[in-house]
């Protein structure tokens, strides 16, 4: 069903290992990119979605970030350790300037794994259905939609099928507004033939080895409105000082008294989640804890959200 996509850095791999129970009792498949060179920290994070009995697709040629140029030591990990355990899957990004014969000696490399395919930019469809024949069955496909077309996807209609969209949109935190829509996916899926949706969670798609100085902080929550049709929303709180990248743990504080305020009010569709209470304690506290861990809770709460919903 939904399939949230991690860059495997610090706090994205925390947050699958702290909502694992959730996202298994859900039966959510988070997809996660290792960019960094160190995977002791993606094996404690496969380990944590076994004892959860959930699921998890682990790209094994990533695009970004350490493993880019050799995904070998992704795959040894896999076959070394999750080899026997079926709900750990391998992930091939069919990237653009990908070749059918190269996408094949992938799927054939990894074929001992289910396999998940997420298809970012291969243009070839036709020569890799054809190619795959009857390994098809137990691949999963999962398509970037800006990407993929309707006429691409139906290559693959046969196999279990997802629509991966990036909802949030990269600004500097000062200039996004206070509330936009984030995305109807998790509720119109099925219109568009797929059998689940996936997105980017707060990070949105771009990808930085690390953020820039603050001159804006900004905490991002997601909600799900039942007043307009169950869409969701995202609120960016906004610090008020955004002209120097001079004091983080104050900005944060105004950021959060902002939130505070608004999920006060009786008319808040935000739900109260286990992060939504930790930004609460963190207010009461008047305590920063980084901007690394800020993320994490609003990509906790965005799968808090999303877990309830479909509960």
């Amino acid at each position: 069903m939904y399939n949230p996509y991690f860059r495997g850095k610090q706090y994205e791999l925390i947050t699958v290992r702290e909502t694992a129970p959730i996202l298994a009792a859900a039966k959510f498949t988070p997809i996660i990119e290792p960019v960094k060179q160190a995977l002791g920290g993606l094996h404690r994070t496969l380990d944590s979605i076994c004892k959860a009995n959930g699921s998890a697709a682990v790209i094994v040629n990533p695009y970004h970030g350490d493993h880019a140029e050799d995904g070998d030591g992704i795959s040894s990990l896999l076959k070394k350790e999750f080899l026997g355990k079926t709900q750990i899957s391998a992930g091939i990004l069919l990237k653009e300037g990908m070749t059918a014969a190269q996408a094949l000696k992938f799927c054939s490399e990894h074929g001992d794994h289910a396999l998940t395919l997420v298809h970012a930019g291969f243009v070839d469809a036709k020569a890799l259905a054809d190619g795959l024949g009857d390994k098809a069955h137990n691949i999963r496909h999962v398509f970037f939609e800006p990407f993929c077309g309707k006429l691409y996807r139906k290559h693959f209609s046969e196999q279990p099928r997802v629509l991966l969209r990036d909802g949030f949109k990269r600004r500097r935190n000062k200039d996004h507004p206070l509330l936009e829509p984030f995305s109807d996916l998790h509720v119109t899926y099925p219109e568009e033939g797929m059998n689940g949706f996936g997105d980017f969670l707060i990070a949105g798609d771009d990808y930085f080895e690390s953020g820039g100085p603050a001159y804006a902080v900004a905490i991002h929550l997601t909600f799900i409105d039942s007043e307009k049709d169950d869409e969701m929303y995202i609120y960016h709180f906004k610090s008020d000082r955004q002209d120097t990248p001079t004091d983080p743990a104050g900005k944060f504080i105004e950021a959060l008294n902002t939130m505070i305020k608004t999920l006060n009010k009786p008319d808040s569709k935000v739900l109260e989640t286990k992060a939504v209470k930790e930004f609460r304690e963190l207010h009461k506290k008047k305590h920063f804890p980084g901007l690394g861990y800020v993320k994490k809770l609003s990509m906790n709460h965005h799968i808090e959200t999303l877990a309830d919903y479909f509960s």
